[in-house]
């Protein structure tokens, strides 16, 4: 064989082997596991592949990859105008994922385009039909409805729509600045009304506080009243029953001694002198007096007796036998 034949043999393995090379190249296609592969076949839907190793059959069969992952669409911020005429900013974000990959590639062209436009349009239309005050405070209100309707619209697309999340929604300076003198204003009364009330709790706490204090005060007097009445009543009780066993020991003692009244008069005699010491001015005496001083006159009596008897027995006496006779003669007569 000539030079030439070799070199052109030479050449030609080296064209066959690149061509193998091409072709199993463009034959074997790797889909990864949050993808999922749509296969064409001469223009047409042949099949859906897996996550794996496939082989198609080059420049016949074309493989497009469709990312099963959830994925953000940014909406733009964009002027709405509220119920009551007043312009805000909002601006959004939108989460969804694919569930068919067959109808996410052949029924919309431009999926991100797509949904940013709509997106915003129903934006637009959730929020213009709120006022100002209630469009700032029902963010999750505007989530879900906007959510549902974007869900709704890119069902045949083959994307489910997990959320929507409001980035921002920004009324203009001046509104902003007359929002804050209000909220300032509207503190300021609930910071007077909460002092005034908390002045009015104190007060009646301290009016409560000083009533009770009272209650228990009287309580504590006539608890303490009681207790002296109880003690002083014990005391009296004792007393009277002590007093009344000796006016009895006493009684059933004279009885049993059997007095006379000589007797009872002397005793009588010898409580004068306490019964006169004190600071009345008056005396109060027995009904039974009268008998007493016969008793006392008695004794008197028989102490006079006694005692001009013993004269009469003592030597020297002279008995009382009254004035002479007068006879008319002188003792020189005699």
């Amino acid at each position: 064989m000539t030079t030439a034949g070799v070199f052109g043999v030479a050449v030609g393995g080296i064209l066959l082997f690149i061509f193998a090379f091409v072709y199993l190249a463009s034959a074997i296609k790797i889909i990864r596991p949050y993808q999922k592969g749509i296969v064409e076949r001469l223009g047409k839907y042949q099949r859906t592949y897996e996550p794996g190793l496939h082989v198609i059959v080059p420049f016949v069969d074309r493989l497009s990859k469709v990312d099963m992952r959830e994925n953000v669409v940014d909406v733009p911020p964009q002027e709405v105008i509220t119920k009551d005429n007043v312009v805000v900013t909002v601006d959004a974000v939108v989460y969804y994922e694919a569930t068919d990959p067959v109808k996410l590639m052949y029924n919309v062209a431009d999926f991100y385009t797509a949904s940013t436009k709509l997106a915003q349009t129903n934006l637009r239309n959730v929020v213009g039909e709120m006022q100002l005050d209630e469009s700032l405070t029902s963010r999750e209100k505007i989530n879900a409805a906007l959510r549902q309707i974007l869900d709704d619209a890119t069902d045949k697309w083959g994307v489910r729509v997990v959320r929507v999340e409001l980035q921002r929604i920004e009324p203009p300076k001046e509104v902003v600045e007359a929002m804050h003198r209000q909220m300032k204003a509207e503190r300021d009364k609930r910071a007077k009304i909460l002092e005034a009330e908390g002045d009015r709790q104190a007060a009646i706490n301290r009016a409560e506080g000083a009533k009770q204090s009272a209650i228990l005060e009287a309580e504590g007097r006539a608890a303490a009243i009681k207790q002296i009445a109880d003690a002083e009543k014990y005391q009296k009780i004792a007393v009277a029953e002590g007093e009344g066993r000796a006016i009895e020991t006493v009684f059933a003692a004279i009885h049993a001694g059997n007095p006379t009244s000589d007797l009872l008069a002397v005793r009588y005699l010898e409580a004068l002198p306490r019964i006169a010491n004190g600071q009345a001015t008056k005396i109060f005496l027995p009904y039974e007096i009268s008998d007493v001083l016969g008793a006392v006159g008695g004794i008197a009596e028989a102490f006079r007796s006694g005692m001009q008897t013993e004269d009469a027995q003592s030597p020297g006496a002279r008995p009382d036998t009254g004035a002479a006779p007068d006879t008319g003669t002188t003792p020189a007569q005699m």
